[in-house]
């Protein structure tokens, strides 16, 4: 078993960054990433300051060299689970052991099961318009409705292009005010249910109705239940909690504060699976900030203890010293009883 000052369970921005900033503390850092990073299947990272269109893969190995040139272990693979006191088991049989623990394990995307959709996701089926929504633009595009929030999500992806189209899919009935501003904004609204998504020559093309109807459309926006990757913290019984948005349950979370501390001391959680809002460069920002609140954590905690080591070397000096002035004087210890 290998001692390390911090694991970081996940590879994506949110660890890396983390490992980045613990490295550049000269922390001894262990980088476990499992190589399946949430954004896979996209083309490229979008509203990342300078990596604007990066393949994520590439992100991703770009990252893993810098962290490396600090000293930071990075290996491919899967934690199993993780016992208190921050022993690590690998799904190959090894084990670790950390002082702290940063899970950056993101989050799943549950997709609504409508035929040949995840097939598409992240190339164009979307969730995110700050993401994808330049890539699509002024193109026909359509929003495919899975909750209360799908009146916004249209509304805010009108913003891309005037040629969309929001299908109810039989799960929402917008109020009289959203049929308004839907109308206001031109945004043309289909009702029915969603049973297929038309793909031709590797290409989405339209979006067919349980009636048989097909609306023609390059690409779609839909949002899919953020369930986060948690179940490794499971034993450890850090606090998780919904998320909602407009009083709508959206997904699941990893309660952490701003700093990246959770319920459990010595545990830390930073990107998707604290926040699934979070776009690339903001997960990357908050596990840099989680790993410099570690190590000011890892710090209070050293010079506490070297504290209690000055105060008993100085105790045991004392002793020492009363102990020789009394010999130099002819008295011998009272013995203990």
């Amino acid at each position: 078993m290998t001692d390390y000052d911090v694991l970081v369970v996940g590879g994506g921005a949110a660890g890396l960054g983390a490992a980045l900033a613990l490295g550049r503390a000269r922390r001894k850092v262990l980088v476990v990433d499992a190589g399946q990073p949430r954004n896979a299947p996209a083309e490229g990272v979008h509203a990342f300051f300078t990596r604007d269109g990066t393949p994520p893969g590439e992100l991703v190995e770009l990252g893993r060299a810098e962290v490396r040139r600090y000293g930071v272990e990075v290996v491919e693979g899967r934690v199993h689970s993780i016992t208190p006191g921050f022993t690590a088991s690998l799904a190959d049989g090894s084990t670790a052991r950390a002082r702290a623990v940063l899970v950056t394990t993101g989050l799943v995307d549950e997709l609504p099961e409508i035929d040949g959709l995840r097939g598409r996701w992240g190339r164009d089926v979307l969730h995110c318009p700050y993401c994808h929504g330049y890539e699509v633009q002024d193109r026909a595009l359509g929003v495919v409705a899975t909750g209360p929030m799908a009146v916004h999500q249209a509304l805010l992806i009108r913003q891309w292009s005037a040629d969309l189209t929001l299908f109810l899919n039989d799960t929402v009935e917008p109020t009289d005010d959203e049929w308004e501003r839907l109308a206001a904004r031109g945004v043309s609204v289909v009702t029915g249910k969603v049973e297929q998504v038309v793909v031709t020559d590797d290409r989405l093309t339209g979006v067919r109705l349980a009636d048989g109807t097909v609306v023609a459309r390059d690409a779609l926006f839909t949002a899919g239940f953020l369930r986060a990757s948690s179940d490794v913290l499971t034993s450890l019984g850090v606090e998780t909690a919904d998320m909602e948005i407009g009083g709508a349950v959206i997904g699941t979370r990893v309660v952490a504060d701003a700093t990246g501390r959770t319920s459990v001391p010595g545990v830390w959680a930073a990107g998707n699976v604290a926040d699934p809002m979070a776009q690339v460069v903001a997960a990357a920002a908050a596990g840099n900030w989680a790993g410099a609140q570690i190590n000011a954590d890892l710090v209070v905690q050293e010079t506490d203890a070297a504290v209690r080591a000055r105060a008993g070397a100085r105790l045991e000096r004392e002793v020492s010293e009363i102990v020789l002035g009394d010999r130099r004087h002819g008295l011998e210890p009272t013995p203990r009883s």
